[in-house]
């Protein structure tokens, strides 16, 4: 008798911005299971993908569904697995999970991943690192006098260094804190200064922890080294592997698990950034979800995939993760506008880009008329560098020889300021 064919199991993906391409997740999914997007096509995140979700795999049109509702679809779509890869659909992907009985982060856990002052507030109470941080209300006056200066001033819920700005005085708080865009709520949060000596003079104060949860076990992928930040908080690219001794990257990792204890996070994907300072590692924010970008680098560095990773996961899984293994070094350097909020008027140099050693691909978006503003932070970079190079001191030649070379001339906008 012939067996009955094994049906091919299903993972529901929760789309939105900061998500991986839907060309690279049906790929990390080959042999593994099929893909259905679930997209709210109102969010400019899914809107942006979807000819290439309608083109490339089974769609499920969620827009203009109640929670029920999308649930119920959900429930006949007979999934096996659900994830997100965006930090706006957390939430959204933990309430269908816990609906549907199928592991994800609890629905209770999402505030302590996604609201920078209820993670504070945890990681404080379990010892783990008390940082000062404040809700800015109508009086942002008292933020100041809670949090002190210098600091910085961020979106309570986002991702990707949005409308992120140090101050170092009074008036610098009084003045971003009256900026803020309305319906968006903005913590304070005490200044984590980093020292440039841990990680090296040329290099990033932070770095990141990427790491796997599968409920019996959790597994440290690899430390993300960083290139320095532009004004204000933009990162400007990764690298691996990073700088750091073995101590220093020991007790990053140490924080890191620490972090991911006292928060209660058993399932699925984190992305940990990491301050270096003279006083130890200490914890920018812990992400329940892939970092932006990560997955290219540690693919094309190691050949490990965390976007396979994570569908399986989603589907109960034990990913067998090898302990990376690095030849040279492995890099993406972002194309970064200057500080200012305006036009792109004309680029010059990216012909030369290619052209310099050990580069592989240059990805640009650099388009004349195109609107930039430095507020938006990561989203706001202009294109993205690939290639490897032989060691870190090689890689520090082709960062500055690729700043000299790309030229992106901007008219500012009226008004705008640095």
């Amino acid at each position: 008798m012939t067996a009955p064919a094994r049906r091919t199991p299903r993972v529901a993906v929760v789309y939105d911005l900061g998500s991986a391409t839907p060309n690279d997740i049906l790929a990390a999914a080959h042999r593994l299971c099929d893909v259905l997007f679930v997209a709210d096509f109102d969010r400019p995140g899914a809107a942006a993908h979807r000819p290439a979700m309608l083109a490339l795999a089974e769609v499920l049109d969620v827009t203009g569904q109640d929670p029920p509702e999308r649930l119920r679809l959900l429930r006949e779509a007979a999934v096996d697995g659900i994830v997100t890869y965006s930090e706006y659909q957390l939430a959204e992907t933990a309430r269908l999970a816990h609906g549907l009985g199928l592991p994800h982060h609890d629905p209770d856990l999402v505030p302590a991943l996604v609201d920078k002052l209820v993670q504070r507030g945890i990681l404080a109470a379990a010892g783990v690192q008390a940082t000062r941080c404040a809700v800015i209300g109508g009086d942002p006056a008292q933020a100041l006098d809670l949090v002190g200066l210098p600091a910085v001033i961020k979106p309570r819920i986002g991702a990707g260094s949005l409308h992120t700005t140090r101050v170092d005085t009074a008036e610098e708080f009084l003045a971003t804190a009256a900026a803020r865009p309305a319906g968006t709520e903005f913590v304070a949060e005490q200044m984590l200064e980093g020292d440039p000596a841990v990680a090296g003079e040329f290099w990033g104060d932070y770095v990141s922890v990427e790491s796997v949860h599968t409920g019996s076990a959790s597994r440290q992928v690899c430390v993300t080294g960083k290139f320095a930040l532009a004004e204000p908080f933009r990162e400007t690219g990764m690298l691996l592997p990073a700088t750091l001794t073995e101590e220093d990257a020991a007790a990053a990792l140490a924080l890191e698990a620490a972090a991911v204890r006292a928060l209660g996070i058993r399932h699925g994907i984190t992305h940990t950034e990491i301050k270096l300072t003279a006083d130890g590692p200490r914890i920018i924010e812990v992400n329940g979800r892939l970092g932006g970008y990560v997955p290219e680098i540690l693919r094309r560095a190691t050949g490990i995939n965390l976007v396979r990773t994570a569908l399986e996961v989603a589907l109960g899984g034990q990913p067998r993760i090898p302990a990376p293994r690095h030849r040279g070094v492995t890099y993406q350097y972002f194309l970064t506008p200057p500080a200012v909020a305006g036009t792109l008027t004309s680029v010059d140099g990216v012909a030369e880009l290619a052209e310099l050693p050990g580069v592989r691909h240059v990805e640009t978006h650099a388009e004349p008329g195109r609107s930039v503003d430095w507020r938006e932070g990561t989203q706001s970079h202009l294109g993205v560098v690939y290639g490897t190079a032989p060691d870190h001191d090689a890689l520090r030649k082709v960062a500055e020889a690729i700043d000299a070379a790309f030229r992106p001339v901007l008219a500012p906008s009226a008004g705008a300021d640095a």
